[in-house]
Parts: C-alpha cells; structure tokens; sequence
C-alpha cells in the first residue's frame, strides 16, 4: 500500500491542473506553468480541487509509480502557487560568491574564479554580510531541476572533512575528522 500515492493533492487558490489524453498533466498558477508526462498505468482524475492518482494492480511497479507520479504533481503545485527556494553558504577564506543576472561568479580559492551560467527558471540572490559566510540563494518554480542546479554549485567545491571548507547548504552537517596525531 502507498501512503504517498493514496492521498490526494489538494490544489490551493488560482492552481488549475489540465489533464490531456495522452496522460501528460499541466499545472498552471501564479508563478508559472510546469507539465509532467504520466505513466499510462496510472490514472490521474480531478475531482472538484483534489488530484487524486489510481494504480491498476498491486504490483511492485505500479506501487513505486503510484506514489512517484504523486509526489511530482504535488511538487508541481507548490511551485508554481508559493515556490521553491534554497540557499547555500560558501565556507572558507575569501570565498566569494556575485550574481549578475543569470550568471554566477564564484570565488573559491582555485587561481581562477568560476562563472556559472543559471538556466533562466532559476533566479539568483547573493548575500555576504560582515563577519559572516556568504550565502547564495535560489529561487524556482521546478524542484527538480533547481536540486540539480544547486548541486551542481556545491559539486565545485564540496565540503571537506577536515576543515570544513566548501559549499554546503544552510543547515547541513558535516561530519568532520581528526587531523594527524603526532607521534609519542
């Protein structure tokens, strides 16, 4: 049984979802417009303001569907009614990080800074405050393509264990390890 795929999306004020023939589902709000294209084995119906998602069978395929094409829809609808945002803190000496428009420039102690070119669905805000890490934050209607966005940032610079430095979202932990032991 999925939990996920038994419980319907509930669409707040000014979503609409369309539903064509050929099983792709549009979802349009404030924000913008995001399309998904469904497996045919699952249905997807609209009843009054609820999106509700039906499996035929139980099979391991249809269950692991059931509660994936759920969870998209439901992403769907809250980035396009309130948005997606994260944001990244760049940790380390004279890290830095500038946005000009959809390009990002990145300063992480290589002898050469990065520029980052953003797909224009994501938007950009940098914020460095005096004694504190710079923080990048992104802004989007599509969850997934602003994870893959963001990861690609932080794979410029992961964090490391030892001391810390590197990209890492707000809020991450990092787990961090002993230096060398000097020898008695």
């Amino acid at each position: 049984m999925s939990r996920i795929g038994n419980k319907p999306v509930n669409l707040p004020q000014g979503v609409s979802v369309k539903i064509s023939a050929d099983n792709v589902v549009s979802v349009k709000g404030p924000l913008g417009e995001l399309s998904q294209k469904v497996d045919p084995d699952i249905t997807v119906n609209l009843q009054g303001n609820l999106v509700v998602l039906t499996r035929p069978t139980d099979q391991k395929r249809h269950r692991s569907l059931h509660g994936l094409y759920r969870a998209l829809i439901n992403n769907m609808v809250i980035g396009v009614s309130t948005g997606w945002e994260l944001q990244q803190e760049l940790i380390g000496v004279g890290y830095k990080a500038e946005a000009k428009g959809q390009l990002l420039q990145l300063s992480l102690g290589f002898s050469h800074d990065i520029d980052f070119l953003l797909p224009n669905e994501v938007k950009v805000e940098t914020k460095t405050e005096r004694k504190g890490n710079p923080t990048i934050t992104l802004k989007s209607i599509d969850k997934q393509l602003l994870g893959q966005v963001a990861a690609k940032i932080r794979s410029l610079r992961k964090p490391e264990p030892y001391k810390g430095k590197g990209i890492r979202f707000v809020g991450e932990v990092v787990r961090r390890k002993a230096g060398k032991s000097a020898s008695v």
